[in-house]
């Protein structure tokens, strides 16, 4: 579909719309050669797309995926489970993070393994001879067995058969602030740590040395999504054979959305996966590509769908308006900081004593950092109390950090495969 076509797609009436989504949702069953499955968040959107599959197409027998992070609000979790049990029975799946195989280090422990490898003058038994990282688990087995008794000691080790989850994944990569631009490096923060360091490959680009230094100060990732929400859906999907997945996803969510759907239509091949036949594709159908939040909530009004009652709850924005939340996702995601009225600022007054641990658990260092890099030399608030102190000030400093939005123009020296080797 070309970019000036969707405006009049999506200004379609609902009746229409829905028929073209039930003509996709058949040509995603009529490809299909082996097992389909809903993507299901509990969230208004994958709650409609589940409906429409169950009332158009009674005979048909999809799996629900439901991928719980782990991070998920309460009504939000309630929700998806009751919703998925009583209406697809046995073939609700309730998709989680994997566990460790292994013992692993707190990122601390890392850091001081590093550093005492340097002032050994071993650092050539971990890294490459381009200055990266082999691998975080060969810098994890240079620790002595007494720095490992040590690290115990300290509780600075994750041990095997600890959940992969929220609180693992902003120790080993970083916390989810910003979007996609500010967080394109995909390993863990110690590989990056030594890529800044000791890499001969860093560039001398200025976009690329400002992006770095900013890195060097704050420590960021998104690959908390990739952990614990597209993982686990893969591997639940592997596990029943799913060739076709159908997704709530529109196009008038976001840019990258709307760019996903223009270039790709509703059911497109994506890359292959291995416990498929070679010759059989795995496919994504996403048939409310042209639909809006007006439209979802038409449908679930004219056809009585339920839906989570964390719709219902309200917070009142900086202008004083009382608004309802328009978004489930993630409680613990900061990737719309630099925006007014954001996912934490709304989460701050739903939900004050998760906001209080997200905050008191590393966030709040981190944003402190980020707002003050980003500065220009400009003193603030930020500067004059610890990051623990600023939590407890109104207006809340936390709530947004503007300016920060970097361009995803950035071109990167740093393969995030490099972390694999070794």
């Amino acid at each position: 579909m070309k970019y000036a076509e969707l405006p009049e797609f999506q200004a379609w009436p609902l009746e229409k719309k829905v028929g073209r989504a039930v003509e996709w949702i058949g040509k995603g069953f009529e490809v299909s050669r082996h097992r389909q499955a809903i993507a299901f968040s509990g969230g208004k959107d994958s709650t409609v797309l589940a409906d429409l599959i169950l009332r158009f197409f009674p005979d048909e027998r999809p799996l629900c995926i439901f991928g719980n992070t782990g991070v998920e609000y309460p009504e939000s979790l309630r929700f998806a489970r009751e919703f998925g049990r009583s209406r697809f029975g046995d073939r609700f799946v309730e998709a989680r993070p994997a566990k460790l195989e292994r013992d692993g280090l707190k990122y601390k422990a890392q850091r001081e393994t590093l550093l005492w490898l340097e002032s050994e003058g071993r650092l050539s038994e971990v890294l490459k001879d381009d200055g990266k990282l082999k691998s975080t688990e060969t810098l994890e087995d240079a620790a002595t067995p007494d720095m490992w008794a040590d690290f115990r000691a300290r509780n600075l080790v994750w041990r095997k058969g600890t959940t992969m989850n929220y609180w693992w994944c902003v120790d080993q990569y970083g916390f989810p602030i910003l979007g996609k631009s500010a967080c394109k490096l995909d390993a863990h923060r110690i590989n990056i740590d030594c890529f800044l360091k000791y890499s001969a490959s860093v560039s001398e680009k200025p976009e690329l040395l400002e992006y770095y230094d900013l890195l060097r100060q704050v420590k960021i990732s998104q690959h908390c999504c990739k952990l614990l929400k597209k993982e686990p859906s893969e591997r639940e999907q592997a596990a029943h054979d799913v060739d076709v997945v159908f997704k709530g996803l529109m196009a008038a969510e976001s840019r990258s959305r709307m760019t996903s759907y223009c270039t790709r239509g509703e059911l497109f091949q994506g890359r292959h996966r291995d416990h498929l036949p070679k010759t059989d594709p795995f496919w994504h159908c996403n048939p409310l590509g042209i639909w809006t939040d007006d439209d979802i909530w038409e449908y679930i009004h004219r056809f009585n769908v339920p839906y989570s009652s964390l719709y219902e709850r309200t917070w009142t924005d900086r202008a004083g308006n009382v608004k309802k939340v328009k978004r489930n996702g993630c409680f613990g995601c900061a990737t719309g900081i630099a925006f007014a009225d954001n996912q934490m600022a709304v989460l701050r007054q739903i939900e004050p004593r998760i906001w209080g641990r997200l905050m008191r658990g590393g966030m709040a260092e981190q944003l402190q950092a980020l707002r003050i890099a980003r500065a220009n030399g400009q003193l603030s608030i930020m500067d004059l109390y610890d990051a623990q102190s600023l939590i407890d000030i109104r207006p809340c400093v936390f709530d947004s950090v503007d300016d920060l939005i970097l361009t995803d123009r950035v071109p990167l020296e740093y393969d995030a495969e490099d972390e694999t080797g070794g």
